[in-house]
Parts: structure tokens; sequence; C-alpha cells
């Protein structure tokens, strides 16, 4: 627990550098977060280009307004809810192609797009039958590691909904595997 105090304590350091106008500071502070930015907008966008787009976006959009963050919180939800919005409405605005794309791989055959044993591509598949607030929610809390309370933060939302939310789309995924990968039941 000291660790992560003092880990919580110099990353606040570098975001008072980097409000002074410390370059070194910000740049820590993009290394240390870039990771856990790009993919979750890779996960919400399913493209490595676009995500890498959107990470560029969202630490310049930070950089920008870095003076309105509220330094008694940690950065990465902060960012995170950036990166939600960003890829979101970069979805939004390219909703009609990335439609048409997916539709094109769902039509595809298993066996030309994932390997019919691969219980990460068969969980992928699940999770993108799931509302794209509840994929957002698992995304946060199971695949970047984020504490109920970060996964609001960066949502926008109430602890409660993000419990709720991922009690709902658990409870849905199981279904989906059940029926759609019948040989995935335990």
């Amino acid at each position: 627990m000291n660790s992560t105090k003092s880990s919580d304590a110099t990353e606040t350091a570098h975001v008072g550098r980097a409000l002074a106008g410390d370059g070194d500071a910000w740049a820590v502070l993009v290394r240390h977060h870039q990771d856990p930015v790009f993919r979750l907008a890779y996960l919400i966008l399913g493209d490595a280009d676009e995500a890498e787009d959107v990470a560029q976006d969202v630490f310049i959009r930070a950089h920008r307004k870095l003076h309105q963050f509220d330094m008694a919180r940690p950065l990465r939800p902060w960012l995170l809810g950036i990166t939600s919005n960003l890829a979101r409405n970069r979805l939004r605005s390219f909703g009609r192609y990335m439609a048409a794309l997916r539709r094109f791989w769902q039509t595809q055959p298993p066996h030309t797009t994932l390997p019919q044993n691969d219980d990460s591509a068969e969980l992928y598949a699940a999770l993108q039958k799931l509302t794209p607030a509840s994929r957002e929610t698992v995304y946060l809390r199971y695949f970047l590691e984020l504490s109920e309370a970060e996964t609001a933060d960066a949502l926008g939302i109430a602890p409660g909904t993000v419990k709720s939310r991922l009690h709902r789309a658990l409870k849905q995924l199981r279904v989906l595997i059940e029926m759609e990968q019948p040989h995935a039941r335990q």
C-alpha cells in the first residue's frame, strides 16, 4: 500500500509540474498511461490505426484541459474517460462504415476469421453482442483492471451503475457462451 501512495504522490507531482509547463513531466505521464489508453480505444474501435489516432487525441486534449483535472483523484480514470468519449465519437462518425465492416466479418465462416478452439476469440465474439455501455464497463473493469470506483469515474456514472452493468453483462455473457459455444460449457 505504501508503494501505491508513493506512486500516487509521484503522479500528482508530475501533474503539478506538467501544469507548470514541464514537458518532461508530461512525457512521463504519457508513457505511464499510453498502453491502457490505447488498449481501451482498441477494444472500443477494433482497429489499431484508429485506436492510435484516438490515443494521440486523448493526450492532446488532456494536456489542453489538464488545468480542469482534479488532482485529488487518480489520473488514469480521467484519461480513460476521455478515451471512451473520443472513441465513441469516432464510432458514431464512422458508424455506417463500421457497421458494414462488422456485418462483413460476422458473415464470414468462423474458420476464416477466428480459430474455433480459441477461448479468447469466443469471448470476444460474445462481448460484441453486449450493448456498447456494457462492453465498455467490462473492458474497463476486467481488461484494464480498474476498480469499480475508477470504472465509474472513467465512464462518468455511479459505482452502483457499474455493479449493475457488470452483473447484467456477465449474466448475459454466460448465456451467450452456453448457447453459442456449447463446447465451452464446464
